[in-house]
């Protein structure tokens, strides 16, 4: 028995969906008209935007450095109204690399459960309203991403999101934040689990229509507003120091000169990456190819027998015989299933994100360069 992946323990640990209960008269108060497009009790209000809490971004940012190889993932917490998913508070879950699989999941899932119950406790929220997931590079199509999104799809409120935060993009200076959730046509075909080429051209499905993107918006309270400011400003001089001498001020925060920088070195490691990507594009392409191959075998071999079948009953009628009895041909030829194009598509996905990556990141250090050069030579 196969042990549970880690979008079933997601699964096991988040509430059911209830049972719609049977007609009966209510025997309480009906919402105002007032109020009833900021209670979406029946979730019928489109999900437009997704609102990040400062204290989210910063626990997100600080788990995805502490974090080994962009492993980070956690869940999202905090409420949808009008339209907007609001999100207060995560919290991280831990990244097991035991081989006993089972023993992790229930490990997790307890986990899950007490966090959750503590959060009760304390009156905070306790609303999983979706996860994170730290990537690199932009890099973020895997299965594991897909499964766990899909079950959230099926048992939250609004399907829950995704947020995806770049570590590469933090680390030149530009926190990334992104939220995305799965395509109604692709919760279609996932539901069916019929990923083979006919299917993906009936529904057409790319890789690009896999995950549709959410506006996302990071809100800061006054106080911590004025308290950024409060370190960007300069501190104020004093006749005692040397400040007032002539010395430029400073700051609680020091000037970055990141942007400043012509280094090159991680486009060599996304070269490999988008080597990588091709390389195991062709290798699940060639799966591909010879499951079609095996599935035209044995349908021709199905289609051999059945002509010589029909053959043999023609002839046995013309010599006054009666005909062979039909057989159930499906016992004697195995005709495997079309093969799922699932992992292609994702790889697509993973190939097309670190060639966006790549030109950004050289169109930008093209610039760097061209200037550099402008200002030396001034």
């Amino acid at each position: 028995m196969s042990a549970p992946s880690m979008a079933a323990t997601l699964a096991a640990s988040l509430p059911a969906p209830s049972a719609a209960p049977a007609p009966a008269a209510p025997t309480y108060e009906a919402i105002p008209p007032s109020m009833s497009t900021a209670i979406d009790v029946e979730a019928e209000i489109p999900l437009t935007c997704v609102q990040l809490d400062a204290l989210v971004v910063s626990k997100i940012i600080q788990h995805s450095q502490d974090a080994p190889a962009a492993s980070a993932h956690g869940l999202l917490l905090g409420l949808d109204l009008e339209g907007t998913l609001e999100v207060s508070n995560s919290f991280s879950l831990p990244n097991h690399t035991s081989d006993d699989d089972e023993k992790v999941s229930k490990s997790l899932v307890r986990y899950q459960t007490s966090m959750l119950r503590s959060l009760r406790e304390v009156q905070g929220d306790d609303n999983v309203v979706g996860f994170y997931q730290a990537t690199s590079l932009g890099a973020f199509y895997n299965q594991s991403l897909i499964d766990t999104q899909a079950i959230h799809q099926e048992r939250l409120r609004h399907g829950g999101v995704v947020v995806v935060h770049d570590l590469s993009q933090t680390a030149r200076g530009t926190a990334s934040f992104r939220a995305f959730k799965l395509t109604p046509s692709f919760m279609d075909i996932y539901k069916k689990s019929n990923f083979s080429a006919s299917s993906l051209v009936h529904r057409r499905l790319t890789f690009s229509s896999i995950l549709e993107e959410v506006p996302l918006r990071i809100r800061t309270n006054p106080l911590l507003s004025s308290f950024l400011s409060g370190l960007a400003a300069p501190s104020a001089t004093s006749p005692y120091t040397s400040a007032h001498l002539g010395s430029p001020a400073t700051s609680a925060i020091p000037p970055s000169y990141s942007v400043l920088d012509l280094g090159n070195s991680g486009l060599a490691r996304n070269l490999e990456h988008v080597a990588e990507s091709i390389d195991n594009y062709r290798t699940e392409e060639g799966n591909v190819a010879y499951a079609s191959r095996q599935i035209a075998r044995e349908k021709l071999r199905l289609e051999t027998h059945l002509a010589k079948r029909r053959e043999e009953n023609a002839q046995r009628v013309s010599q006054g015989l009666n005909p062979l009895p039909e057989e159930d041909v499906s016992r004697t030829f195995k005709i495997p299933p079309d093969p799922s194009r699932l992992e292609s598509l994702l790889l697509l996905g993973q190939l097309d994100a670190y060639a966006k990556t790549l030109e950004s990141t050289a169109g930008l250090g093209l610039a760097k360069m061209y200037a550099a050069k402008a200002g030396h030579a001034t």
